[in-house]
């Protein structure tokens, strides 16, 4: 059998078969883990505990290729179980999911390592597809909020209840999990210069949750860049993100070297008190366009890039 977390690389992708699991499968049984920088496809993800974890993407979902497989800490996959598998947040935690195209939201035990397709925010158990309405479809727009650490013994019951008031037992994260890996290129993150501009060393911090509803963007006010007024967006609006930067300049710099690939725009954002400028591509119709623009973005050399949605 393939290593647990080369099979997880697959996820929302072309799933890697396996024999079919029989009979109930063993809850918990993994280990806390926040995992050291890793590359895939040539994209480096940096895992880390984020309390104030808020974020909106494209979710995808996997199950009978995984079905019975050891998760990328060390639990049992089972489709049928309110999970997921998110690219950086610890494991296991509990997030909340909510479906931006139809408003049901769902709790869930991130417990696994993806997905890796470009683009994609999370991946979601076949079970917690189909309670959010969108296994058949494949992709939806959805919101995904940082609850708290899960138990170890697993379980979250079915992902509907209120996740918020509980609170797991302290876990000792080991030092090796906690030190950063001598061959991931954190300086080039923190590297910006006028020909490519990489996102900043730290990352930002969205705004705490508090409603379900994904929180707008302030049009850019900034005159004299020669960028283009934003459009109107609807809610739930798909973008692909360059990048975010506490510096105007260097936003300009990025929207004028992609304004070959459609409408640039540069949004405005308060985090804690501190202006970010968003360099963003859309907005677009459809996932299709979105994967289409993103790969667009990534070839002019930011291969940080991701798709969000407003």
């Amino acid at each position: 059998m393939a290593p647990a977390f080369l099979l997880v690389a697959a996820c929302g992708t072309t799933e890697t078969k396996a024999p079919v699991a029989t009979g109930p499968l063993p809850k918990g049984g993994g280990y806390y883990k926040v995992g050291n920088p890793y590359q895939i496809n040539g994209i480096w993800y940096y895992p880390a505990e984020n309390e104030k974890y808020d974020s909106t993407g494209i979710a995808s979902w996997y199950g009978p290729g995984f079905h019975g497989l050891k998760t990328a800490n060390g639990e049992v996959f089972d489709e049928n179980e309110m999970s997921a598998a998110h690219p950086t947040l610890p494991m296991p935690v509990i997030a909340r999911v909510t479906n931006l195209e139809n408003g049901k939201s769902v709790v869930v035990r991130i417990n696994d390592r993806g997905p890796f397709a470009s683009g994609r925010e999370i991946d979601l158990s076949k079970k917690a597809a189909e309670v959010l309405g969108f296994k058949q479809k494949g992709t939806a727009k959805v919101r995904v909020q940082y609850i708290g650490r899960a138990p170890l013994q697993g379980g979250i019951g079915d992902g509907m209840g209120v996740a918020e008031t509980f609170v797991a037992p302290p876990v000792d994260t080991p030092p090796e999990e906690r030190r950063v890996a001598g061959t991931a290129p954190v300086t080039a993150v923190a590297t910006v210069s006028t020909t490519e501009l990489a996102p900043p060393s730290v990352p930002v911090a969205s705004a705490p949750p508090a409603t379900m509803t994904p929180i707008a963007d302030a049009p850019s006010t900034v005159a004299g860049t020669g960028a283009e007024p934003p459009v109107a967006a609807a809610p739930g609006s798909i973008y692909v993100q360059a990048g975010s930067f506490q510096s105007l300049q260097n936003a300009e710099t990025v929207r004028q070297q992609l304004s070959g690939v459609g409408r640039v725009e540069i949004q405005t954002t308060m985090v804690d008190g501190t202006p970010f400028y968003r360099v963003r591509v859309g907005p677009l119709s459809d996932v299709p366009a979105a994967d289409s623009s993103l790969q667009n973005v990534i070839a002019q050399g930011h291969r940080s890039a991701r798709i969000v949605v407003d």
